[in-house]
């Protein structure tokens, strides 16, 4: 495929003597494909930008690919061969198929993504939820440019709300995935009326870390039957992980010991009044007003970031890192970061999303009142049968659950990580604007029409013959494909890819409502439907990067 961007950089760096050549965009399509401003070019040379631009305006030559060459004020503006659009992008897209977008700039590298990793005592909510999906996403980017993957899942079998958990299952026979949330309220609401109960905690935590066999077998199994539940669930939603890494490894295998001698080597240690071991992060700019993490408690048992530091070690140590947080823990990972710089060694990349938020609230495992990602789903997949019914009176269970499962995720991961997501069913399962379901929708059109038509799709075609405004657009979008992953990738934004999806959907159906494709002359059928063919490829690779799955008929 012909790579206009490359090309004309190419012809400048001919003429301009600058390292980096950046293009631009321009407004409107009378003022080109391409611009290239010359106001920096400009001051270096000392001389008007409007008389740059036309020096090189005249100076460039005009090839192939690039028809018209003209300044406009101080930009230099390029036209591209509309024809040669369409001939490289369509060819390229037919050819590689699901594979279109997708590149070898991972090959050879290894990449690890942590993401979900819920505290293993209740069924996940919502809100916990856009870890899961971002995170899923990023991986399937990631493999679509050939990294090599591992996802991992932090589980945190030893901590203090698994200790709860336990206390609170004392003499209950037969527990359940669905029972754990109900345990895990009532014993914060016993501990907040009793605080005595707390040292019955702190007293399971102490003899865990001691290697008492009955407190670790009790600790393992209602992990063992969260985890279980909670894999269940994320499945269904196609989320998947190759190694649940948990956290008491890191106490039986020593490796708390070990990352406490490597700190006190620096230096930035103290013990507290109450005998903690604590870091002294004091210059490392975390805004605090006592820049300190503590890490073991009063008794020596280790906290909750003593065993992420050490886990962060043994990830570091395998490969580069990237880590799926909300956005309430980016002090805490600037605290572990400061921890990992002490030892030298580079912290993972992060990527913090914040909340989801229904009816104007944030949901908190701990005071009960949640939406449950079970619950989500379920009544997601009730309201798209209900509607699949009043549209097309007929019931599908398949295609109710793509169309579910596709809004809840596209509702979320359309979002920037670090803005709110305001989740309406209304518009997550509507058919209009920019949802899931509009997107799907536009994919089973395309669908129906190449049914209809009844045989394979012609590669040889006039490339001439599409050279409508709607169609110029539609290429132009698809040719940008391939640039948009690797920048979703490298820049961790899975909502370039929603984004887009929309805008790809959404220029197929003003085209499919200003054109009837199989009522054309031959030639203009076979170019338009060779169009949304291409068209119907890449929405399938987009939504696909999103984990959200296509349907054929609607």
């Amino acid at each position: 495929m012909v790579n206009f961007e490359e090309e004309i950089t190419e012809l400048l760096k001919k003429e301009v003597k600058a390292k980096d050549i950046v293009l631009e965009k321009p407004p409107k399509p009378e003022l080109g494909d391409y611009a290239f401003p010359c106001f920096i070019l400009a001051r270096e040379l000392k001389q008007n930008p409007a008389d740059v631009a036309r020096y090189l305006a005249d100076k460039i030559k005009k090839t192939k690919s690039v028809k018209e060459i003209k300044a406009t004020g101080p930009y230099v503006n390029f036209f591209v061969n509309k024809d040669a659009l369409a001939e490289s992008t369509l060819k390229k897209i037919m050819k590689e198929k699901e594979k279109y977008g997708s590149s070898n700039s991972g090959k050879n590298k290894k990449i690890l993504i942590e993401h979900t990793s819920i505290n293993p005592n209740a069924s996940p909510h919502v809100g916990r939820a856009r870890n899961a999906l971002i995170g899923d996403s990023l991986v399937r980017l990631h493999k679509f440019q050939n990294y090599t993957v591992e996802t991992h899942y932090f589980v945190n079998d030893v901590g203090k709300q698994i200790a709860m958990l336990v206390l609170g299952s004392n003499n209950k026979k037969n527990i359940k995935f669905n029972d754990l949330l109900k345990i895990y309220i009532e014993i914060n609401k016993k501990i907040e009326k009793n605080p005595e109960l707390e040292k019955e905690v702190l007293e399971l935590l102490n003899k865990l870390e001691k290697g008492d066999e009955k407190i670790k077998n009790n600790f393992k199994k209602i992990v063992n039957i969260c985890l279980e539940g909670q894999k269940k669930i994320l499945s269904e939603l196609g989320i998947k992980y190759d190694f649940f890494d948990y956290e008491s490894k890191y106490l039986w295998d020593k490796k708390t010991d070990e990352v406490l001698k490597l700190l006190e080597k620096t230096a930035r240690f103290f013990f507290d009044k109450d005998n903690r071991f604590v870091l002294d992060e004091d210059g490392f700019g975390l805004g605090m007003r006592m820049p300190v993490l503590v890490l073991t408690r009063g008794d020596g048992t280790s906290l909750y970031p003593l065993r992420d530091i050490a886990y962060n070690l043994d990830k570091i140590s395998k490969g580069n890192n990237i880590v799926v947080l909300g956005e309430d823990h980016k002090l805490y990972f600037e605290q572990v970061r400061a921890a990992l710089l002490m030892l030298e060694k580079k912290a993972p990349k992060p990527v913090f999303y914040s909340f989801v938020l229904l009816q104007d609230e944030k949901m908190s495992t701990r005071r009960g009142n949640v939406v449950l990602l079970e619950d989500f789903m379920q009544e997601a997949v009730k309201k798209a049968k209900e509607e699949l019914k009043k549209r097309y009176n007929k019931d599908d269970d398949t295609a109710a659950k793509k169309i579910a499962y596709g809004a809840i995720k596209y509702s979320i991961l359309r979002v920037s990580p670090e803005k709110n997501v305001v989740f309406s069913w209304e518009q997550a399962l509507s058919f209009e604007g920019e949802t899931c379901p509009y997107i799907q929708y536009a994919y089973a059109r395309i669908s129906s029409i190449l049914k209809k038509h009844g045989k394979k799709v012609d590669s040889k075609i006039n490339f001439s013959l599409l050279d409508k405004a709607e169609e110029i657009d539609i290429m132009t979008k698809l040719s940008e494909f391939n640039e948009l992953v690797d920048s979703a990738t490298g820049q961790l934004k899975p909502h370039f890819i929603a984004n887009y999806s929309y805008e790809l959907a959404k220029a197929f159906n003003e085209y499919y409502h200003k054109y009837n494709i199989l009522k054309e002359k031959e030639d203009v059928k076979k170019a338009r439907l060779m169009l949304i063919e291409c068209v119907r490829h890449v929405l399938k690779n987009s939504l696909g990067l999103l984990g959200i799955d296509v349907l054929e008929k609607m």
